[in-house]
């Protein structure tokens, strides 16, 4: 799930890139203000598609990985300015 501020809106979209393929609007799939609202009506979705994937039989979008290396990061973070 990801949360982002819309100036626009006036509330935080939230997209769910591993489900984009499976949906119709793949730009934005619930909103809320505060951000705690956000966060709850995103995770209500997320239980509503798995819920209906699995009642269609339908295997659950694979997860997006991100590269992480912690060394790397610590090497980078040593370097910046303060």
């Amino acid at each position: 799930m990801h949360i982002a501020w819309s100036e626009r809106d006036g509330a935080y979209l939230i997209t769910l890139p591993e489900w984009s393929s499976r949906l119709l609007n793949s730009v934005a799939v619930t909103h809320g203000a505060p951000y705690e609202e956000a966060a709850h009506n995103g995770q209500e979705v997320i239980e509503m598609l798995i819920e209906d994937a699995q009642e269609r039989g339908e295997a659950l979008p694979a997860p997006q990985t991100i590269t992480y290396d912690p060394v790397e990061n610590v090497a980078d973070a040593a370097t910046r300015p303060a």
